[in-house]
């Protein structure tokens, strides 16, 4: 649910997620509760709710520019750890929807200032009438395994010593099946087959929507996409590198294969 026409003196209390530069405003890490003036924040450039929890909106109030206030300005993985997954979630849709606000001011088509939709999370051109809708990109995950051994890489953003599963955005035109043999193949040379859908998770980093399939080797040498891939290799599950966190997708699926040889 969202409603757009709202004014801080028509909210009594509510969840806040304020966002500024792609972080949010978390005081003791956690989404702070209450009545705006409680904060001493100054009035936010755009406020829409973003949806419910508990009966209590969840409301999503946006800074384009740093504001004076220094402290608790922080990513939204440090919810991922929350004992309350619903607030990755929200934080997901929060900062996703802030970085739709700031990068669709205007319009692409004729260049009018664009104004939101009242009823739904969207934008409208009041002159041209285009309207735009926030940015998802599908991403795919793929756990292959062979035997007792499931194939983890690393990437170039990744530390050394640290593997996880192999990802890669969906093309135009694809399906997700498609996109998910196609990297593969791209990032490591290797055949699979077998593809089970294993599930999605929202990843506002920044607007991506990650989802997993477990897949089996078919044929295909171990060969790295140079400017992708650092190293990859068959790793036995019972003896992994350090990877990912369970509260992750990529980190469950592991686990699970990890589960089902036992």
């Amino acid at each position: 649910m969202s409603k757009h026409s709202l004014n801080l003196a028509g909210v009594s209390q509510a969840y806040w997620f304020v966002v500024c530069q792609g972080k949010l405003w978390l005081p003791q890490s956690e989404i702070p509760f209450g009545r705006w003036a409680e904060f001493g924040l100054s009035e936010p450039e755009q406020l829409c709710q973003i949806g419910e929890w508990q009966q209590q909106p969840c409301l999503l109030a946006v800074y384009q520019d740093q504001l004076s206030v220094p402290e608790h300005w922080q990513s939204a993985r440090v919810l991922l750890d929350h004992p309350q997954p619903h607030w990755f979630e929200l934080a997901a849709r929060a900062t996703q929807f802030a970085l739709f606000l700031q990068t669709h001011r205007y319009c692409g088509q004729c260049g009018c200032g664009m104004r939101l939709v009242s009823w739904e999370l969207a934008m409208l051109c009041p002159q041209c009438g285009h309207r735009t809708y926030p940015r998802i990109s599908p991403c795919v995950l793929v756990a292959i395994r062979k035997e007792n051994c499931i194939l983890l890489a690393r990437s170039k953003r990744h530390k050394p010593g640290f593997f996880s599963i192999l990802a890669g955005f969906v093309e135009s035109g694809e399906t997700l099946e498609q996109a998910a043999v196609r990297e593969v193949a791209e990032e490591v040379g290797v055949q699979i087959g077998n593809l089970r859908y294993a599930g999605s998770q929202p990843w506002p980093f920044p607007h991506s929507l990650m989802m997993g399939f477990y897949a089996d080797y078919v044929s295909g040498d171990i060969v790295c996409q140079p400017n992708e891939i650092v190293e990859a290799g068959w790793f036995k599950l019972d003896e992994l590198p350090e990877i990912p966190p369970v509260q992750t997708l990529s980190g469950r699926m592991i686990r699970y294969l990890q589960q089902e040889f036992d």
